[in-house]
């Protein structure tokens, strides 16, 4: 395979199918949406089974414990896929939409339309989901997408591919709207990454070597977030049975999710009484603490945490941990050491709980809740495309309204400038 041309075609072919889909009404593309989910619950033996192929060719490669995680895919989470797919379905469409229109001095309205962004490329590995997912949010939003899934993944991708396209045709639509690109050649994503005459943005979803090249090499516009180096605060106003139930979920529920806590600080005057019980929740559990001298004091089974450790995306059974002054350090360690994804304060003070909102610079930020909870799933998205830790267009879980921009409209009856 001439990976160059193959990838040419499949670029042509999304930029025309971008056109037939940015134009099709909303009972169109939820009719697809639905076609889909159908298809993906009545598949879901063979689906498993695809991903056990994968899962047995992955072990014998060698994946690492956080990528077989991310890439095992069971009945719930078949059910959960299409769950998503539905809930996509059932979310607004937002092509189209117009809003504030006001009218000028000279008559005219001038007002904003929300329109696809046009040609969607995403580079994902591991994760089978985000086929469905992507699928699922690009149709709806409007969009074309180039699928390129990581080659430990290829069996159960297919699979869910062919799912897709039976859904388009079902209602009518071009199958090039949502292309998996067909090989494993990882020359393929250099051509999708600088094919800006097809491509309008790229969203990539892997791990820091992925993220670190695309941004070095890509001459296309992303939509990205490098890590998830999430913490948790435990003010001294916080409640000690709710802070050893966020602490335990946002860290040990799954140890390889980019939302999963990474850094736990406790407020000094709260440290004797919340840290030794969480500390031995976590050490039951098998989960290593490295933490600050205060910490080492406290609990017996800590070691001591380096520097890069409290700037570190562990995905493993490994949780920094460093007792702070108050509130005001809590922030300043997390905008010095984080990765602007997402953070939590456990308190039931309202104004250091306001002041966290305000002045924490990441992309989620929450009160009293586990940082699991930053999911676009979980946030009413139905699903999500991806993380952003941008500020610019789209920030946290992107959904529907993240795949679109919004263009200036001016709507008059005959008036000219003089």
């Amino acid at each position: 395979m001439d990976i160059q041309q193959y990838m040419q075609k499949v670029g042509q072919q999304a930029r025309a199918a971008s056109r037939a889909i940015a134009r099709a009404d909303t009972g169109v593309k939820n009719a697809a949406l639905r076609s889909i989910a159908a298809a993906i619950r009545r598949e879901s033996v063979a689906l498993i089974a695809a991903n056990r192929e994968d899962l047995e060719a992955a072990r014998a490669a060698g994946l690492e414990p956080a990528m077989l995680d991310r890439l095992a895919l069971s009945e719930n989470g078949v059910a959960a896929m299409a769950e998503g797919v539905e809930q996509v379905a059932a979310l607004p469409d937002p092509v189209g939409e117009i809003s504030e229109l006001k009218y000028r001095p000279s008559g005219i309205q001038v007002g904003k339309m929300r329109v696809p962004l046009g040609v969607i490329g995403i580079i994902y590995e591991a994760r089978p989901n985000v086929t469905a997912d992507a699928a699922a949010l690009c149709l709806k939003s409007g969009n074309a997408a180039i699928l390129r899934g990581g080659s430990e993944a290829i069996r159960c991708n297919r699979a869910i591919a062919a799912l897709v396209h039976e859904g388009l045709a079902v209602a009518g639509l071009p199958a090039d709207v949502i292309q998996v690109v067909d090989t494993t050649d990882r020359a393929a994503v250099g051509q999708l990454i600088t094919m800006r005459e097809y491509v309008d943005v790229i969203v990539p979803r892997g791990g820091k070597g992925l993220i670190s090249r695309l941004l070095a090499e890509s001459r296309v516009p992303m939509i990205q977030h490098l890590d998830g180096n999430c913490h948790v605060y435990l003010d001294d106003a916080a409640d000690a049975d709710m802070a050893l139930s966020i602490v335990e979920n946002s860290k040990t529920q799954r140890y390889g999710t980019c939302n999963t806590a990474e850094s736990l600080l406790v407020a000094r005057s709260a440290a004797a009484r919340l840290l030794p019980p969480i500390a031995a929740m976590l050490t039951g559990k098998g989960v290593e603490i490295r933490g600050c001298g205060e910490t080492l004091a406290l609990v017996s089974e800590a070691t001591a945490a380096s520097e890069d450790d409290y700037a570190s995306e562990f995905l493993a059974p490994i949780i920094s941990v460093k007792i702070v002054d108050g509130l005001d350090e809590a922030i300043e360690h997390i905008n010095r050491y984080g990765s602007h994804h997402t953070e939590t304060i456990v308190s039931e003070n309202y104004t250091k709980a306001m002041r966290f909102l305000r002045e924490v610079d990441s992309a989620s930020v929450m009160v009293n809740a586990s940082t699991r909870f930053a999911d676009g799933f979980e946030y009413g998205l139905g699903a999500e495309i991806g993380i952003s830790t941008d500020k610019i267009h789209a920030r946290g879980p992107v959904g529907l309204e993240g795949l679109t921009s919004q263009k200036w409209i001016v709507l008059g009856n005959g008036q000219v400038r003089s």
